[in-house]
């Protein structure tokens, strides 16, 4: 089992910023590809962003893509995601995902999610 609790989430103005960050505990967080998802209210959960089990591949959903940036911290079993740039649409309770694949149907163990909510 991976334990994986979000935080960072709050209430923002247009063009601003957060980060995001996920602490994992139980197995071995460096075997994991580790991932951020979100949920808009009245739609399905999506997909955002992934990052390789050593940091050194991410992937980006086309309308984050230059304004959210993945890392992670093996050491710390923590992985982050800055947002630069906030919109409106980008308002959603935020998931930090744990997984064997580059996708949502690959991820293995989910968090509780950190609201965000962006105003215009």
């Amino acid at each position: 089992q991976v334990q994986l609790v979000e935080s960072g989430g709050g209430l923002v103005q247009t063009g601003g910023s957060l980060r995001l960050s996920c602490a994992a505990s139980g197995r071995t967080f460096s075997n994991f590809i580790m991932g951020w998802f979100r949920q808009a209210p009245g739609k399905e959960r999506e997909f955002v962003s992934t990052i390789s089990r050593s940091g050194a591949w991410t992937y980006y959903a086309d309308d984050v893509r230059g304004r959210l940036t993945i890392s992670r911290d093996n050491a710390k079993n923590t992985v982050y995601l800055q947002m630069n740039s906030l919109k409106p649409e980008d308002t959603a309770v935020y998931y930090c995902a744990a997984g064997h694949t580059h996708s949502y149907s690959g991820m293995d163990y989910w968090g509780i999610g950190t609201l965000v909510t962006v105003s215009s």
